[in-house]
This record gives structure tokens, C-alpha cells and sequence, in this order.
């Protein structure tokens, strides 16, 4: 804006006080006006009737002593109608607005905990704007909009949250780690007695098979002498692999003789089948017949 000539050019969404020996004369709207000054009018301004917005940041202490930057947008615009009471009234806008977005702040966040000033950003900034166009329009000036853009915590308080969301994501994946472990410990346990039945009815099935065969191959064979003699190469074959492994001594003490291996094939016999008797035969010490067990494995 300008004045050559007594001429006076006032932008677009711009407007001017014109003056009359001090005195506000009248509003010029945007375009060119004949402003004489040697009769004593002058134009003062201008004034912008564009939105503008105004960033800041306010540091305060929520309810649980954390201390927090808060970081508000607020937008305004003097109005059209009043732009000669927002031009003479107020000498720094923003500083007014920074007041009372500061006294706002300041009065409601220390009433609320760190989670709830997050949780409740939309309410703190409705707030704000109620407040601000409340203490703003007797001077004129329209408030659109007022945002909380962020809250920043102090630094120590935002590595400390880093850190316990971190915990919390280990912990997280550590507990989907046992629970699999528990998972495949539970399966590999199912599958080993499945293993382990199966591997015991191949050994009936297969000392049946030896029965059978050996019945049919000598004639009046008993079922005991069977026994016994299955019994027996078990035992040579036991002794054979343990000292064949590894870790054990290489060398086995045991008695030598028939009449040893007589008294090893009852011993094997005698535990075989007290194991295998019921509670009750065996309370009261009258075991089962060698020649029931022999016949219950080589019966069909």
C-alpha cells in the first residue's frame, strides 16, 4: 500500500483505516483510493482478512509429574465487519492467542495422567478452541480452528516407553516361543508312547511267532521250555550289548557254568512273572503258573 500522488492502493483480501486528522474515518476496501493528505486523511494498515495460523508449543506437567511439550495449531482470521475494532484494539494478536492457549493448557493437562492427555488430544483441542474464540471475538478476530498436533514427553519419559513396549513385544514373543516348545514337547511325548506300544506289541508278536514255530518245529516242547530258553538268549544277548557300548567297562563279571545259567533263566522267570501277577495273587503269595503266561502269549 501506497500514497503517490494523494493515491492510495489496497490489496486483495487486505483492507486499510482511513484516518482523518487521527481520527478513524472509514474501512477502504481492496483497490485504489483518493486519500488527500493535505486535508488531513491518511491510511493506516493494512490489515489481512486471510486465514493464519499460528503454531506453538507449551511445556507443562500432566497429573502423574511428567513433564510434556504440548504442540497447538490454531487458526484465525479477522472478521470483515470488525476489522476497525481488531485493527485499534489489539497491538499483538499473538501474543493475546499464546495466552490464552497457554492459560488453557496449563489449567488442564496437570488434571490428567500422561495415557489420558494421548487418549484425550480431541477434547483437550475442542477445549482450546471454545476458550480462545470465546476471548478473541470481542476483538474481532474469528478463531476457525484449534488442534493439539503433539505431545512430547520428556526424553527420558519416551525411552522409557520405547523400552517397556519393547519388553512388552519380548515378552510376547517369548511367551508364543514356550507355548510352541509346550506344544512340540507334547506332540514328541505323544509320538514316543505311540513308539514305545507299538515297539512292545512287535515284541509280543513276535515272541508268538517264536512259540508257534518252535512248538511246530519240536515236537513235545512245553511251553516253559521255551520260556527258558527265550529268556536265556536275551540275557547273553543283554550282557553282549552292554559291553559293546560305550561308557560302560568292557568287562562283565557273572557266574560260569549250566548251573549258572539255570539259576540266571529262574531268576529272569521268577521276576518276570511277579511282576506280571495280580495285586491279589500276589498279597496273598500264590502266583501264576509259568505254563498260563506261555499259554495267554501263544494263544490266537
Amino acid at each position: 500500500m501506497g500514497n503517490l500522488l494523494c493515491c492510495v492502493e489496497v490489496e486483495e483480501s487486505t483492507v486499510a483505516m482511513r484516518e482523518r486528522f487521527g481520527k478513524f474515518d472509514g474501512v477502504l476496501e481492496p483497490g485504489c483510493h483518493f486519500v488527500p493528505w493535505f486535508l488531513g486523511q491518511q491510511a493506516r494498515g493494512p490489515i489481512s482478512l486471510r486465514l493464519r495460523q499460528l503454531e506453538l508449543r507449551c511445556q507443562t506437567k500432566t497429573k502423574d509429574n511428567v513433564f510434556v511439550t504440548v504442540v497447538t495449531c490454531v487458526q484465525y482470521r479477522a472478521l470483515a465487519d470488525k476489522v476497525s475494532h481488531a485493527f485499534y484494539t489489539l497491538t499483538n494478536t499473538r501474543s493475546q492467542i499464546q495466552a490464552h492457549i497457554f492459560d488453557v493448557l496449563r489449567a488442564s493437562i496437570p488434571k490428567l495422567t500422561l495415557d489420558e492427555v494421548f487418549e484425550k488430544k480431541k477434547e483437550v483441542a475442542e477445549a482450546l478452541e471454545e476458550e480462545v474464540s470465546e476471548a478473541m471475538a470481542p476483538y474481532g478476530y474469528e478463531v476457525m480452528r484449534a488442534l493439539v498436533v503433539d505431545v512430547q514427553p520428556e526424553e527420558g519419559v519416551r525411552r522409557a516407553m520405547n523400552e517397556a513396549a519393547a519388553a512388552g513385544e519380548r515378552a510376547a514373543a517369548d511367551k508364543a516361543a514356550q507355548v510352541r516348545r509346550a506344544e512340540g514337547d507334547a506332540e514328541a511325548a505323544y509320538l514316543a508312547g505311540v513308539g514305545a506300544a507299538r515297539q512292545r506289541q512287535a515284541v509280543v508278536d513276535g515272541l508268538r511267532a517264536c512259540f508257534v514255530a518252535f512248538c511246530s518245529a519240536v515236537p513235545g516242547a512245553t511251553p516253559r521250555e521255551v520260556m527258558d530258553m527265550v529268556l536265556l538268549a536275551q540275557y547273553f544277548e543283554t550282557m553282549k550289548e552292554i559291553g559293546a557300548a560305550s561308557g560302560y567297562s568292557s568287562a562283565a563279571f557273572v557266574p560260569h557254568g549250566p548251573a549258572a545259567a539255570r539259576d540266571a533263566v529262574a531268576q529272569i522267570r521268577d521276576g518276570l512273572l511277579q511282576a506280571a501277577q495280580p495285586p491279589v495273587a500276589a498279597a496273598v503269595g500264590h502266583p501264576l503258573p509259568v505254563t498260563s503266561v506261555c499259554e495267554g502269549i501263544t494263544e490266537e
